[in-house]
């Protein structure tokens, strides 16, 4: 099997679509010799943010000379991303030979009666064998969606679970308000376990706090109000915190402030539990941090940032970064959506902040087709283009821009990996 016979397979299994439930990823893994059991984990679930969050822990546990694998998703530009060790992606010929071997247990599996694993089981079983072969000593693993039944909570106990922001998100799976949401975030939470706990809503807290005191978990809560921002600009921005100065991060926006912050309590946890984590490592893995598509500069002529807003908390976010690094630029909008998402949240909060809007059409059978997209847009704004295809669009904005402009393209992540693949 070679790499493109691998993501056929694993594609295919979209057919068994996304089903909550942690009986046949732990059928699997006990066929593969349960390898997760032979790893320690920091696990992060959230709703937004728990991506960067994960970034930022895994940097500072490879400055601390901690062999570390990294499980994310989704993926910008290749699949190979989701799964790195010391921030190196698994290579074409690992994945392949991993998905081979992995297909012939799930045929053992079928054969005796289980039902079909998912494209994520499949490839969280993948992580797992490979962190196993590649002996990490420490693997942080992000959950894919929810929690508590989410196939990456077959580990056991973790060393630390991390909750990051909870918004109203993938509301069709996880409920419609925000305990609702909360408590499937909270599934990760573990008897006697170790909780870093992002500031939530009351209500998201409550339930939390509910979950953490059921199962005997002790809460570390974070607490913004000792960081001290000192400077910001496209190259990254500098803060303090606590005893912390002049902490730089090459990541924008407030809220990623808020994340490294949250990634600097979980590993001086980490240090408490007698792991060898120093001041130096935390300043280091997080001035190192990169995570592409949150607020990323792919480009400087013209000024092209790219984002993943994808709900409304995300949206807020950009927002919030429009204003503080852009208010000077002439807006120039890329935008695309797929339709499961509050496109018209995000826009009725950014559509008056553009010049322009180009509306494409993701590649993604639930897109929003950019004509369709351009009619409900024109509701909010006055100059509206449809630009059909990605790159369409794309050739239209740089086409208006000049020095004082700021192409901003944000929506789906099958769009602004597109985008990032002209430039990167």
């Amino acid at each position: 099997m070679n790499y493109e016979a691998a993501l056929e397979y694993l594609h295919g299994t979209l057919k068994f679509g996304s089903i909550f439930g942690l009986d046949r990823i732990t059928k699997l893994l006990d066929l593969m010799g349960n390898p997760h059991k032979k790893l320690k984990f920091i696990h992060v679930a959230g709703t937004n943010g728990k991506g960067s969050t994960t970034a930022f822990i895994s940097n500072i546990l490879i400055e601390a000379g901690y062999r570390t694998g990294m499980f994310t998703s989704p993926y910008i530009q290749r699949f190979t991303e989701r799964i790195k060790v010391d921030n190196t992606e698994i290579s074409n010929n690992e994945l392949a030979e991993l998905v081979l071997k992995i297909k012939g247990k799930v045929e053992e599996m079928v054969s005796s009666g289980f039902e079909h694993p998912t494209e994520f089981e499949i490839i969280t079983a993948a992580a797992m064998e490979y962190f196993y072969i590649k002996k990490c000593e420490f693997v942080v693993l992000e959950v894919g969606l929810g929690g508590i039944v989410d196939s990456t909570n077959v580990i056991d106990l973790p060393e630390v679970s991390v909750i990051t922001t909870i918004s109203m998100d993938h509301t069709d799976r996880l409920g419609d308000t925000l305990g609702e949401i909360a408590f499937h975030k909270a599934g990760i939470i573990k008897q006697n376990g170790l909780v870093v706990l992002y500031p939530q809503e009351k209500e998201a807290e409550e339930v939390i706090n509910k979950v953490a005191k059921d199962k005997n978990a002790k809460v570390h809560y974070v607490d913004f109000s000792t960081i001290s921002e000192k400077s910001f600009g496209l190259e990254g921005q500098i803060f303090d915190y606590k005893d912390y100065e002049n902490i730089k991060i090459g990541l924008l926006g407030d809220h990623q402030i808020r994340n490294a912050v949250v990634a600097i309590d979980t590993c001086e946890l980490l240090r408490n539990k007698g792991f060898a984590i120093t001041h130096r490592n935390i300043l280091d893995g997080l001035r190192k941090t990169v995570w592409p598509g949150r607020l990323e500069i792919i480009c400087k002529n013209p000024l092209i940032m790219i984002d993943g807003a994808h709900n409304l908390e995300g949206g807020q976010a950009l927002n919030s970064a429009i204003d503080k690094y852009f208010t000077q630029k002439k807006k120039i909008f890329i935008v695309g959506f797929l339709r499961d998402k509050d496109f018209k949240g995000i826009m009725d909060m950014l559509s008056s902040k553009a010049d322009t809007i180009i509306t494409v059409t993701p590649n993604n059978e639930r897109a929003i087709p950019s004509a369709e997209l351009a009619q409900i847009l024109k509701m909010y704004s006055e100059n509206v283009i449809d630009g059909m295809s990605i790159e369409n669009g794309l050739q239209i904005a740089v086409g208006i821009a000049d020095k004082e402009s700021v192409i901003c393209a944000f929506g789906s992540l099958y769009m602004i990996g597109e985008i990032r693949g002209h430039y990167k």
